[in-house]
């Protein structure tokens, strides 16, 4: 599902030296009129609209969006960061900015690197006015850009047919970048077929907000391939997490809040549709971690390749499954679920709501991402993520 297809447009008539012009005469002025580029290097703070037309584009130093400026993307860009040599190279779409990237099933637009190695640049990160539950001045691990407020449908634009290759890169333990980070953000923004694969951190992660998701993979990131903390209440339908590096951790990692497991509103997302196939780890044996006072609910699911493919953590978070605040419905596991709490809700509990668990068949078609064999394999022949290997 990964292979990489660099578009092979020209770049325009304008020269090199006509692209630095004009970006140089508006980049972060706000004065000029909106920049239309159609190839060449790019970097920099723009609070003016800036299109990119299709072609090839080299990713020479952070993009920085600044209120009230779109970036447009056309279907078939392909955006490549240099070797970063120790600096910061990302996208970031700040408040009150927005992004409307909208490829296509034959012409994803795609983020990617020189360097084809997990971590080799910063990957794409979007703040919105929407809500979190971390308090006051809260800022993007990467950029340090202000995100949250009080506007759930808060709009940053839509991103569709998407790549975003080879990310992850990490400052420290507090500040590391995904593939695609969420701060934030609005359920006005649209996020559907979105692939981030070979990532060296999670591949997306919510930090509140209410977004939703729909149609998006995340393959071999090795952190986890999912995360969401800091209250995040919107939908994922029509997922896809897949591991076979020995590295990957958890097929998602899902959190309320770190520091205050009881901070409000807290975090409980509606996922549906979902296929989560991991490495066989018996390291990281963990598949869906549902902990640290986060709610859930979990719909149409199928958990394989992990020695533990559901495990709740926290008091609160088990006294949600308890209350039947949170819920697991219509779900294949291919172990059993573990309460390491020790008392409450449980794998007894996880049957008798209508779950199978030790189900060692998979051999069937989902309807929404082909054929899971038993050993892990995917058959996505003639289904929706074949647009992946374009």
């Amino acid at each position: 599902m990964k292979t990489v297809k660099f578009f092979a447009a020209a770049f325009a008539a304008m020269s090199m030296a006509a692209c630095f012009t004009s970006c140089e005469k508006d980049n972060g002025n706000g004065d000029g009129e909106a920049v239309v580029l159609e190839g060449g290097e790019i970097s920099g703070r723009y609070s003016q609209d800036l299109t990119l037309k299709k072609g090839e584009y080299r990713l020479t130093g952070s993009l920085q969006m600044e209120a009230p400026a779109v970036l447009t993307i056309e279907p078939g860009v392909t955006i490549t960061s240099e070797v970063t040599d120790g600096k910061i190279i990302y996208i970031l779409i700040e408040q009150g900015a927005r992004i409307m990237a909208e490829g296509t099933a034959s012409e994803p637009i795609t983020m990617t690197a020189e360097e084809h190695k997990a971590g080799a640049w910063g990957g794409l990160h979007i703040c919105g006015y929407a809500h979190t539950n971390a308090g006051e001045g809260t800022v993007s691990e990467i950029g340090g850009a202000p995100y949250g407020g009080g506007n759930d449908a808060d709009n940053s634009g839509s991103l569709r047919y998407v790549r975003i290759q080879y990310s992850g890169l990490i400052l420290d333990p507090e500040h590391e970048a995904n593939g695609l980070s969420l701060y934030g953000v609005g359920s006005g923004t649209k996020i559907s077929y979105v692939h981030v694969a070979d990532g060296s951190d999670d591949g997306i992660e919510f930090f509140g907000g209410s977004v939703n998701i729909d149609h998006c993979i995340v393959e071999n990131c090795t952190d986890d391939s999912f995360d969401w903390t800091e209250g995040w209440n919107g939908t994922a339908e029509y997922i896809v997490a897949y591991q076979t590096v020995a590295e990957c951790d958890c097929l998602m990692e899902c959190d309320n809040n770190g520091k205050d497991n009881d901070a409000t509103p807290v975090a409980h997302p509606t996922i549906r549709y979902a296929t989560f196939v991991g490495n066989n780890s018996a390291n990281n044996k963990r598949g869906l971690r549902f902990r640290e006072g986060t709610q859930v609910t979990l719909e149409y699911a199928l958990v394989t390749g992990k020695p533990n493919p559901i495990t709740l953590q926290t008091s609160q978070t088990v006294a949600s499954f308890d209350n039947g605040t949170s819920s697991i419905g219509n779900t294949y596991i291919s172990g059993t679920l573990v309460n390491e709490e020790g008392t409450g809700y449980d794998n007894d509990d996880f049957l008798a709501d209508g779950n199978t668990a030790n189900y060692s068949d998979f051999n069937f078609t989902s309807g929404f991402i082909g054929k899971v064999g038993q050993s892990g394999a995917v058959d996505s022949s003639n289904d929706w993520t074949a647009w992946t290997r374009k």
